[in-house]
């Protein structure tokens, strides 16, 4: 998996860290994606926030590799991601 291929790949379970965002609140936000919707993130770790794709840039750790990428990247139901990319 790699920054330019995770959209392609299954999220939930994921280890997330939320890097930036347009809410300073957000910011530092970590845990394990437990459900992903078209435009949100839910990511359980102290407690369960439910995250706007659309305002934040997310650090997932695959294995040793940190993979960084902007929320914008990720907006579409999972199963539409991999066709819109295909489409290009």
């Amino acid at each position: 998996m790699t920054a330019r291929n995770i959209i392609w790949h299954e999220l939930i379970g994921l280890k997330a860290k939320i890097i930036r965002a347009s809410h300073p609140e957000l910011v530092g936000i970590k845990g394990y994606v437990l459900d992903e919707t078209r435009n949100t993130l839910t990511i359980g770790g102290e407690r369960v926030w439910v995250i706007p794709k659309d305002v934040v840039e997310l650090e997932f750790e695959v294995g040793d590799k940190r993979i960084r990428i902007d929320g914008r990247e990720l907006i579409g139901r999972p199963e539409m991601r991999l066709k819109k990319r295909w489409r290009r």
